[in-house]
């Protein structure tokens, strides 16, 4: 088993996903206003919620890992979101980032501050080169975060994204390592 991720901040505890995190990963799923930029529809049931927990659970177990998905807590360790990184092939050295935070908590600064921690275990503990994140074209909350942790604009990927039934256009950010170590 590989070792269990656990990051912290002033004010956040970011942990790996464990089996108790099922009812909060349905819950955060089960809300239309998160998951209306969001691929993943809403789940029909508790069954596809932990589907998707088993993945990241399993993920655990490989090395090197593919899929990291955490539990993003405040310090007291109520959950109010989730937050993870994507590898694609070794050889590229890259992750795609994601994340999704519950509505009582928007406003607050804490996917930015979760999302800044995510980069510097990217770069610092996985020796990533770049960490990639894709953005519907309407999601101005996630693309003004994308740009606060200093992720820049590559491009467009014109209906890219199959949200509730349309095509959807998709931002494409990216930060590289020597970006990330400068702006630090």
């Amino acid at each position: 088993m590989s070792e269990i991720i656990t990051l912290s901040t002033d004010r956040l505890l970011i942990r790996d996903l464990n089996c108790d995190d099922l009812n909060f990963i349905h819950l955060i799923h089960s809300i239309a206003e998160v998951q209306k930029y969001a691929t993943l529809d809403i789940p029909n049931s508790i069954a596809e919620s932990e589907d998707y927990l088993r993945k990241y659970i399993d993920q655990q177990n490989h090395n090197p890992r593919e899929e990291y998905g955490l539990c993003v807590s405040l310090v007291n360790r109520e959950p109010l979101g989730l937050i993870g990184l994507s590898n694609s092939l070794s050889k590229f050295k890259n992750a795609e980032l994601w994340f999704k935070l519950h509505p009582k908590y928007w406003g607050n600064g804490y996917v930015t501050e979760a999302a800044l921690a995510i980069l510097k275990f990217g770069f610092e503990e996985l020796a990533l080169h770049r960490i990639e994140a894709g953005v519907a074209t309407e999601n101005i909350a996630s693309i003004k975060v994308l740009e606060k942790i200093g992720m820049q604009k590559e491009g467009m990927r014109r209906k890219i994204l199959p949200i509730k039934g349309e095509w959807k256009d998709n931002f494409h950010y990216a930060i590289l390592e020597e970006d990330f170590i400068n702006r630090s």
